[in-house]
């Protein structure tokens, strides 16, 4: 859920007026189809090495690449900054 409001906040501050309705539409099918298919990875992991395994990959995985994303865009970690400049610029 915190991505998801992550992602719907920056959608709402950094899209243009004219094209958010379109974003919003193209970014809510994204978010339900990845959700799932989280649902069922989830369940497949769970499936293989037991439930408590699963939620230590998972956790695992969601750290790994959240730092590989922090670090392979780096404008991301600085996007409250960018919403904050725009706003106060408008």
């Amino acid at each position: 859920m915190v991505s998801v409001v992550t992602r719907g906040t920056l959608v709402q501050i950094t899209t243009p007026d004219e094209m958010r309705g379109r974003v919003n539409a193209v970014e809510m099918i994204f978010i339900g189809a990845s959700n799932e298919f989280g649902q069922f990875e989830s369940g497949v992991t769970a499936h293989w090495f037991g439930t408590v395994p699963a939620v230590v990959l998972g956790g695992a995985g969601a750290l790994i690449v959240t730092a590989l994303w922090a670090w392979g865009f780096p404008e991301l970690r600085r996007a409250d900054q960018q919403a904050a400049l725009e706003s106060v610029r408008a």
